[in-house]
């Protein structure tokens, strides 16, 4: 199912963002700092719920409770695993008529949204996001459920794909 390298960058950016000779897309996988950031973010939130399950009730109840930060510690262990499964399952590919997002690890969900349904793309980027060196490309459409977003870009990359994704948009709907 899976055709061409996982991360297909070259000199000048991405490559192959459109349809090779063949019937399958080239799909584009998310930058690494992606998953940099939302590790952190587990580390950080869970690391702060397992200083509290487990200091407060040990300072003031003995020793022994202490124990009530082996869960949040071990559910870090497994988000850390989870988060990298979450991050390899993001992928895009732009095809000619339309953009294909497919992500999920037990429910793979592919969303196609052809470029002439398009009304607004915009590109977002809060301050952790920013401060990781990362943007996010939402798509909207006449229809809420095919609303899409690709998060966790590089800047660069998150604007080529709103200014060509707007462009292709503006050229699809002209036809209608």
């Amino acid at each position: 199912m899976e055709t061409g390298s996982p991360q297909n960058t070259g000199p000048d950016g991405p490559q192959g963002t459109i349809e090779d000779a063949g019937d399958e897309p080239v799909w584009i996988a998310l930058p690494p700092g992606l998953l940099k950031m939302r590790r952190l973010l587990l580390v950080v939130w869970l690391g702060l719920v397992a200083l509290a399950a487990g200091l407060l009730p040990g300072l003031l109840a003995g020793p022994a409770w202490a124990a009530f930060a082996l869960p949040p510690l071990a559910l870090m262990v497994w988000g850390w695993v989870m988060t990298e499964r979450n991050w390899r399952s993001w992928r895009y590919a732009e095809r000619a008529d339309d953009l294909l997002i497919s992500r999920g690890v037990l429910w793979r969900e592919e969303t196609v949204v052809p470029y002439g349904r398009m009304q607004l793309v915009e590109v977002t980027s809060g301050p952790v996001e920013r401060h990781f060196g990362l943007a996010s490309v939402q798509l909207h459409t006449a229809a809420a459920a095919t609303d899409a977003t690709i998060p966790g870009l590089d800047p660069a990359e998150a604007e080529r794909l709103r200014d060509r994704l707007t462009e292709l948009g503006e050229a699809r709907s002209a036809g209608l």
